[in-house]
């Protein structure tokens, strides 16, 4: 299968999570979700590095606890954002994650004067930030503002856990490695969630929503790693933002969402600054690269 139909089947399984995890909420707190949502992820991982003969041990545990860290963080707070907000809302808030880390660039590029700012990154984030403000004006009362700020969150924290799985692949981990003690830390998070919320009843439909939720996830993880490993960078970061248009449709279908004119043009303001932020940061990394080239010798 191309790259591009991974990111596209991916998207859609996890607009689809999206949707149990809505439903599941119903019944079960967003810590718990975590719990079964990545112990699932974490079994299934295990399965898959026996399988491919490799091992889940690795060299730089201490990097492994910072990722999974924000990325557990992040993945709690989506889940809260989820069951309180439209499905598209909070889904698009999440995507934020491709404006912030333009925003920590710039921020790095400031702060150590090593490099101009550039004007366009600078244009990006406040395209962003503008898409934002389009969609919690419209879509969010006073009593959902607190949710809101939740999701926007979950899309910064975001940001800092995919700089952490870049570095990691470049320290030579394999993606099934990170995956598994992603999973790890969010059995670990929603683990001691549980010694607060307590565990709940399973329903026959609340087990099944758990389980999907976490067999969705995991399945969408490991097409878009795939992907991003075969295919152009850009190309996959614009097929992503079809999880918000999967959102939107699941939202009016299954939930009765309300979405507005200008929350739909939030939308496409926030992927349109992502899209940028990805372009920009391509390109730079390719001046980058020519500029000092790397030893093969």
């Amino acid at each position: 299968m191309s790259a591009s139909w991974l990111v596209a089947g991916a998207t859609f399984l996890f607009a689809t999570m999206g949707v149990c995890v809505k439903l599941a909420s119903a019944e079960y707190p967003p810590g718990e979700i975590v719990f079964y949502r990545s112990l699932t992820g974490a079994v299934l991982m295990l399965a898959f590095a026996r399988w491919q003969g490799g091992s889940v041990a690795t060299r730089v545990p201490g990097a492994h606890f910072w990722r999974s860290l924000a990325g557990v963080i992040s993945l709690c707070l989506w889940f809260y954002a989820i069951g309180n907000l439209p499905l598209a809302t909070a889904m698009t808030l999440n995507y934020m994650s491709s404006v912030w880390m333009a925003l920590f660039l710039l921020g790095g590029a400031i702060a150590l004067g090593t490099s101009r700012v550039d004007g366009r990154l600078v244009a990006t984030v406040l395209v962003g930030f503008a898409g934002v403000a389009l969609i919690l004006r419209p879509t969010i009362d006073e009593q959902q503002l607190w949710h809101g700020l939740m999701g926007l969150l979950s899309g910064v924290i975001a940001a800092t856990a995919y700089l952490q799985v870049t570095a990691l692949g470049r320290m030579g981990e394999p993606e099934y490695r990170i995956v598994f003690w992603f999973s790890v830390g969010g059995v670990g998070a929603g683990g001691l969630s549980l010694l607060w919320t307590g565990m709940h009843f399973h329903s026959w439909r609340g087990a099944g929503l758990l389980l999907a939720v976490g067999l969705l996830a995991t399945a969408a993880q490991m097409m878009l790693t795939r992907a991003y490993a075969t295919g152009p960078t850009l190309v996959n970061a614009s097929l992503q933002y079809l999880g918000i248009a999967w959102s939107f449709a699941y939202g009016v279908l299954l939930f009765d969402d309300k979405v507005t004119a200008m929350a739909i043009a939030g939308m496409l303001l926030i992927a349109a600054a992502g899209l940028s932020a990805t372009l920009l940061r391509s390109r730079n990394a390719r001046l980058a690269e020519i500029a000092d080239p790397p030893n093969t010798v």
